[in-house]
């Protein structure tokens, strides 16, 4: 049996296959048959990626994937990478970011090879659209999911109070997070964590306002208004112990390995919807998920269905031809769907979605009904982000949600300095 957590602190998830598929570190001794792949998450993730990736070998005799899974330090080393000329022929990305490498000429586009090496006849309508910069398929979208809520279902048994729902609007929220701290009673343990830091979550909040993360321009679409009501709902939150305070929140990685949530400091966490198969890998009691809360009952939703992640082509690989064909293996191979299942989210091939949906255990079942089920109240896809992007998640998103969580500066100073560095950045 193996050990998810410590499979990936390790920072080894691919030795489960290191025979047929080398660490990334031994790619210096690569030959002309291997193609480099890098992507991030879970030891679930690992697993199914390095499995699909043996698959591929098998139907490409002579190639070798040479993988290795990324932990915390994913993208500065991936920026490294690119800037050295060393990077991966096929390397994962989050929409938050995709947008922004792409922005910079990272990854080669794709157009030439859509309808030839990659199949596009079964792709889910509109899905090359995600993967659309500036007029070119920068990269392929491998699923789709959507921001949720996931909770511990015992939890709020135990505690007599019903979980979240759809017509759950953030003032109800809070009531309920405060109720939920109180009735646990466990030192240590919180409602939920502090999602001011989190883009994501934020864009939600925002979109149910009427508002933008970026506008179509590649400039923010809100003000320091907006920032700062966001910022005084989750400090208030934590003043009244609804959430968790600013040092078990600042262990968070963003990863799913060090959510409050996973380290068992939370009943709840803000995720994406293909997040609760790793989620609940971490977790004994069986974990719910629904909508986030609304500004009001009958509202925008702030939901809308994204990419789960995208794979990219490296601009420079030395064999974009067969990177190709490991992406159309990925996203269009029946047997690749049967192992993938929605991990990533709920695949993009409607063939493989209608294939894998009757042999989807309890959880992944739950992820896939979750997605089909928000259809009537999801919002259009946002622009893509701009130029800029990644330097915010690393430089600014999460760093002044900490300023403020730890008291350093005030929910309006947090705001003020979220929209004058994000015009600084955006506008550089």
């Amino acid at each position: 049996m193996i050990n998810r957590r410590a499979f990936l602190n390790s920072g080894l998830a691919c030795g489960l296959a290191a025979t047929t598929l080398p660490l990334l570190g031994r790619a210096a001794r690569a030959s002309g048959s291997d193609m480099r792949l890098f992507w991030f998450g879970s030891p679930g993730r690992a697993e199914r990626t390095l499995a699909v990736a043996k698959l591929f070998e098998a139907a490409n005799p002579g190639t070798t994937v040479l993988g290795e899974v990324g932990g915390n330090d994913y993208w500065s080393k991936l920026t490294t990478m690119l800037a050295g000329g060393n990077a991966p022929d096929i390397f994962q990305l989050e929409p938050g970011r995709f947008a922004d490498y792409a922005g910079r000429g990272a990854m080669l586009p794709l157009d030439d090879y859509l309808g030839k090496t990659i199949r596009t006849d079964r792709l889910l309508p509109g899905a090359l659209e995600l993967g659309t910069v500036k007029g070119k398929v920068a990269g392929m979208p491998l699923s789709n999911n959507a921001f949720a809520l996931l909770y511990d279902s015992v939890a709020f048994q135990q505690a007599g109070l019903t979980p979240p729902g759809r017509d759950t609007t953030w003032d109800d929220f809070a009531r309920l997070c405060t109720d939920m701290t109180k009735a646990i009673g466990k030192k240590g343990v919180w409602a939920v964590g502090n999602a001011a830091r989190y883009s994501y979550a934020l864009e939600a909040f925002l979109l149910q306002r009427g508002k933008k993360l970026y506008r179509e321009d590649g400039q923010i679409g809100f003000d320091a208004k907006d920032a700062t009501d966001w910022y005084g709902y989750w400090e208030s939150l934590a003043k009244n112990g609804g959430c968790v305070p600013a040092d078990v929140q600042a262990q968070d990685k963003i990863q799913i390995d060090s959510n409050p949530m996973s380290r068992g400091n939370a009943v709840m966490a803000i995720a994406f919807s293909n997040m609760l198969v790793g989620y609940q890998a971490l977790q004994k009691n069986p974990v719910g998920i629904t909508t986030l809360p609304v500004a009001e009952k009958g509202g925008a939703s702030g939901l809308f269905y994204r990419a789960g992640l995208h794979f990219g082509i490296a601009k420079n690989s030395p064999d974009p031809e067969r990177a190709a064909r490991f992406l159309d293996f990925f996203v269009n191979d029946l047997a690749a769907g049967q192992i993938l299942g929605v991990e990533r989210g709920v695949p993009i091939n409607l063939d493989v979605r209608a294939a894998i949906a009757p042999s989807l255990d309890e959880t992944q079942k739950r992820s896939f009904d979750y997605v089909e089920a928000i259809a009537d109240v999801v919002g259009p896809f946002p622009a893509q982000v701009p130029v800029g992007a990644s330097e915010l998640e690393d430089r600014v998103y999460r760093t002044v949600a900490d300023r403020m969580a730890f008291g350093q500066i005030t929910p309006t100073e947090a705001g003020e300095e979220l929209v004058s560095q994000a015009n600084a950045i955006l506008k550089g």
